[in-house]
């Protein structure tokens, strides 16, 4: 087998056997493909697209190119949810120990940030002795004995998706929506899941900009799923502002303790209820959506959601202390109001706009080895639909005291805000639901 001919295979629009797929996979990982070659084939993909069979044997290729974790020691059925990435996107801070306390084992591997601001685990460093880092022994021994452990992705998940994917960045052709698909699902299937939520986000925040370009998207990873006998459902979310209020790393740690005690922000509340529906769901703990939703509802009613918060902290190491007395968190040292500079309705908020402005304070990463300061992020006091004059407060920078950066950021954020003479109107949080079914309204 020679990869020219796959790449002239691919280039004709001709579908790839499973060996051949293979073939490029173990060569991408091996180095015996040289990056020339691959970013041809890649291209060729790119151009011609592949089938749901084809885009099914390359996640799986993929999948198994490294360590393929075996869950079956964990007692139940394990579902995993993903998100495609937004700004103060929390929802796994708050979905673990809501969905743990309705009896839905949850053992998750989440990543790090780059950009924007901090990852799920970036988040959870955030609290004070809080280790990612568990043995695997460790980490099913903490799923079984108290429902749920969120910890770091490991080094070897899918070790093909990563080399894949740095090669897609520079020659074109991360847009791909069979090579998305296979690098988000490579990555869940190694991390051995029984049934996956996927969160397929769009706007101005999220790398799929329109509803109709997620739902694609949505589609081709739900086949994927289907195909490879994981049972996967997508929700498609709206991202043209920031979730929730709070963006930076131990602020949304904050806010996520404010919803798992009957508080915080209404849109991600709901966004969580929808979400832990499905997964309660898809454990099998719920026969319909309404069973579901009623059953976490209570779990946060009673304080069970916030006490399972509490028990995954301590069990990592952390201030189990700090699920009720959040203050305890990393705080920065000032707050920085950020002014309106008209008057209107706020129609839209750049999230975008908003996660490079967190980061420029010190909230993400713009290159691999920048380091993250937990304390510093954003907090909206006006969000769509909310009426404002010059001069009210738009937002709060929570920066450290003489941060050359925070009048910057400061400028972005107002700038970030769009502002109109009319009350907008009301978007959907979630627009479709997609599942091997079809697409649900």
């Amino acid at each position: 087998m020679r990869m020219v001919d796959i790449i002239r295979k691919k280039r004709a629009g001709e579908e790839m056997t499973a060996e051949e797929i293979r073939f490029v996979i173990e060569g991408v990982v091996s180095g015996a493909i040289p990056d020339y070659q691959t970013a041809a084939w890649a291209m060729a993909v790119c151009f011609n697209g592949m089938t749901d069979s084809e885009t099914a044997d390359l996640t799986l290729a993929m999948a198994h190119s490294g360590d393929v974790v075996d869950l079956s020691a964990i007692r139940g059925v394990k579902v995993d949810k993903h998100s495609t990435g937004g700004v103060g996107d929390k929802t796994t801070l708050i979905l673990a120990p809501m969905v743990a306390a309705c009896g839905v084992p949850v053992a998750k591997m989440s990543g790090r940030g780059l950009g924007h601001t901090g990852g799920t685990i970036d988040k959870l460093e955030s609290i004070p002795g809080f280790r990612t880092e568990l043995a695997r022994e460790e980490f099913f021994s903490q799923v079984n004995e108290i429902g749920a452990s969120v910890i770091g992705q490991s080094g070897n998940i899918a070790p093909a998706d990563k080399k894949l994917y740095a090669l897609r960045d520079v020659t074109g052709t991360v847009e791909s929506i069979p090579l998305i698909a296979s690098s988000v699902m490579s990555k869940k299937i190694a991390a051995g899941a029984d049934a996956i939520l996927l969160d397929v986000k769009f706007g101005s925040g999220a790398f799929m900009k329109t509803a109709e370009d997620a739902i694609i998207l949505a589609k081709a990873m739900v086949a994927i799923g289907t195909e490879v006998g994981r049972t996967t459902v997508a929700a498609i979310t709206d991202m043209d502002q920031p979730l929730g209020r709070l963006i930076g790393n131990a602020l949304e740690v904050r806010e996520a303790i404010e919803i798992l005690r009957g508080e915080g922000p209404a849109d991600l509340r709901e966004l969580c209820l929808k979400l832990g529906s499905h997964m309660l769901v898809l454990g099998g703990r719920a026969a319909n959506e309404e069973e579901a939703r009623g059953k976490l509802e209570a779990a946060i009613a009673s304080g069970a959601a916030l006490d399972k918060l509490a028990q995954m902290i301590a069990s990592q190491g952390g201030d189990p202390a700090i699920a009720r007395q959040p203050e305890l968190l990393p705080q920065a040292d000032e707050r920085i109001p950020v002014l309106s500079a008209s008057d209107g309705f706020v129609h839209g908020i750049d999230a975008e706009e908003i996660g490079l402005a967190a980061m420029r304070i010190g909230a993400g990463r713009a290159a691999k080895e920048d380091r993250i300061d937990y304390a510093v992020g954003v907090e909206l006091v006006a969000k769509r639909g909310d009426r404002v004059r010059k001069g009210d407060t738009l937002a709060i920078l929570h920066a450290r005291r003489d941060d050359e950066a925070a009048r910057s950021s400061a400028e972005q954020i107002v700038a970030a805000y769009e502002l109109g003479g009319e009350a907008p109107a009301a978007n959907p949080l979630i627009y479709a639901i997609v599942s091997k079914e079809g697409v649900q309204s």
